[in-house]
């Protein structure tokens, strides 16, 4: 922690500084800039984004921090040498499946090796296979549902390895519980960074160059919404609160699974969604970041996604989320493909606001 405040001090980061020791070539360089790309077209869902997804250069990679020009001369970081894999004492994140609640029994247990964007992924897969299956009714379709929110998982696992401190010799670990899944990461927090801060959207990044290339990368979101998103998120599938814990040098998160019989037989839910909500129904689901999103969708049914971000102050990836868990409530549609086509409100917009 002390090297880390030093740095801190003198306004450098441990993940931009340079790898020691460590030889980089032009063909490894572009090896990792065609990764990255692919990881991040991967990542992208709609056409006109792909579309807007630009290359990685080496001089993109000396912006960020993952390379660095010492008179004329190429280095590679220590950003560089997590995203490539070749970190010497390369970190890992480690994975376990336990019986009850505490750490006292084995059910399985992995670690993952590799690039650190690799092991982010083969964790967040590790979790989607050990944790339970349901189905809800969408009307009149039957649609395939975890027990916990997807999107929230892969976020604490990505953020885990994109702000953990690299300087402690600690893994990250991923814990599944009877009661929760627990990720854990070395580091305490940063200096001026409190839980009550982060509650509300606050972020210090304390590896930029790591944080730029994962947000390229579509990996993780680089303006803070992380932990609010992850409390709504858990609130809509009615969980309990999420936990977060600030101790030993280590920073933890709690995200709470449903008590045992809540999700149903062998992990299938009896609950439905019925097709068509009261209006009643509708409003008291609403959060103050719906109606504003809602007003603008049914003001300006045609506005590109990147256009409602701008109006709202928001990043693409919130705009996004609101989009989808209002399209799932059936509080709006879409008609038409995501270049020609409009937004169709689907409730009278001064109704659900009162």
């Amino acid at each position: 922690m002390l090297k880390e405040l030093i740095l801190e001090g003198q306004n450098r980061y441990f993940d931009s500084e340079i790898c020691q020791n460590m030889p980089v070539s032009d063909s490894e360089i572009e090896e990792l800039c065609k990764s990255m790309k692919e990881t991040a077209l991967k990542n992208t869902w709609q056409d006109s984004e792909k579309a807007k997804i630009k290359d990685v250069t080496k001089n993109t990679l000396i912006s960020w921090g993952v390379l660095k020009d010492a008179e004329g001369k190429i280095y590679p970081t220590n950003a560089y040498a997590l995203l490539t894999g070749k970190m010497p004492q390369m970190p890992v994140i480690q994975c376990g499946v336990f019986k009850g609640t505490n750490r006292a029994h084995f059910v399985d247990r992995r670690e993952f090796e590799g690039s650190i964007q690799e092991q982010m992924e083969a964790a967040y897969q590790y979790v989607l296979e050990k944790i339970n299956m349901g189905m809800t009714i969408m009307g009149m379709y039957r649609q395939d549902v975890y027990e916990l929110p997807t999107d929230s998982i892969r976020e604490l696992i990505a953020n885990a390895v994109a702000h953990r401190s690299y300087l402690e010799p600690g893994n990250i670990q991923v814990a599944l519980f009877d009661d929760r899944l627990e990720v854990t990461s070395p580091g305490m927090l940063l200096n001026n960074v409190t839980i009550s801060k982060m509650m509300e959207g606050y972020s210090k990044p304390r590896n930029p160059a790591i944080a730029r290339a994962f947000a390229y990368m579509k990996i993780i979101e680089k303006w803070g919404t992380g932990i609010p998103r992850l409390f709504e998120a858990c609130e809509e599938y009615g969980l309990p609160k999420p936990e977060l814990v600030d101790f030993d040098g280590d920073f933890r998160v709690n995200m709470y699974r449903k008590v045992k019989g809540e999700f149903g037989v062998n992990g299938v839910t009896t609950q439905t969604t019925q097709t068509h909500q009261s209006t009643q129904s509708k409003k008291s689901t609403l959060s103050d970041d719906d109606k504003k999103i809602l007003e603008l969708v049914h003001n300006y049914p045609s506005m590109s996604q990147r256009e409602y971000a701008n109006e709202l102050g928001w990043n693409l990836d919130r705009v996004k989320y609101y989009l989808r868990k209002m399209k799932t409530q059936e509080l709006i549609k879409r008609v038409g493909n995501s270049h020609s086509g409009y937004w169709e409100v689907l409730a009278e917009v001064n109704q659900l606001q009162n």
